[in-house]
């Protein structure tokens, strides 16, 4: 009988050691699991983190572009208004003139057969553009005006301080006794000019009129028949 009490226990022994063993193994195995698992989350999270990084990264380089291109469009808006000179480049335009952004001046000279001086200057504070065409000259209550003096039109003037722009006005081109007596002028920069000037010339007969481009020089601006 002992020997049979001996081999039972033994034999519950084993089978208790067993079932330990396979419940160590289990938990070591659970364990192991676990911190698999949980290294590979950390490694997941850590793996993650430069990415969110880069993704940052990504938005703040995107931002730095966006900001690029807006001062790119803003340098290019603020050039924009202005003349294109074909370089790529653009520069400001100045302001034309109006009769009254000038002081006026007139004065009679014989030379030529007699003819009137006209004299622009810029008013204080002012500078203006004179265009690259025949100052509007107009006679009487008719507004008879005077034609071309020159065959072509001159080059545009700049008046600014002590800058003087001058035309000459044939009132008469004909070898006729006829024509209208007056004793003024309006003058106008173009046909669009809002405000012309009427000017006291003295006593002129006016038939066919004519007049000069605008010269920097009251020699060239003799309208010569």
């Amino acid at each position: 009988m002992s020997g049979n009490r001996r081999k039972a226990f033994l034999v519950s022994a084993v089978l208790v050691g067993g079932a330990l063993l396979m419940t160590a193994c289990q938990d070591t195995d659970e364990a192991a699991d676990t911190g698999a698992s949980q290294g590979s989350s950390s490694a997941s999270g850590d793996a993650a983190t430069p990415s969110g990084s880069s993704a940052a990264g990504s938005g703040k380089d995107s931002g730095a572009a966006g900001k690029g291109s807006g001062a790119t469009g803003g340098t290019e808006d603020g050039a924009g208004s202005g003349a294109d000179t074909g370089n790529g480049k653009r520069e400001p335009v100045g302001q034309s003139c109006g009769a009254n952004d000038i002081s006026w001046n007139t004065r009679s000279e014989t030379q030529a057969g007699g003819y009137i001086l006209i004299s622009a200057k810029a008013k204080p504070g002012i500078t203006c553009i004179l265009p690259a065409a025949l100052p509007t000259v107009a006679f009487g209550s008719d507004g008879t005006e005077a034609g071309p003096a020159e065959q072509a039109v001159g080059e545009q003037i700049t008046l600014s301080g002590n800058t003087t722009a001058y035309a000459g006005v044939n009132p008469k081109s004909t070898d006729s006794d006829g024509g209208k007596e007056l004793d003024s002028i309006i003058v106008a920069i173009g046909d669009d000019d809002p405000e012309p000037v009427s000017l006291k010339v003295g006593t002129i007969t006016v038939d066919k009129p004519v007049v000069t481009n605008w010269h920097t020089s009251a020699t060239d601006a003799v309208p010569f028949s």
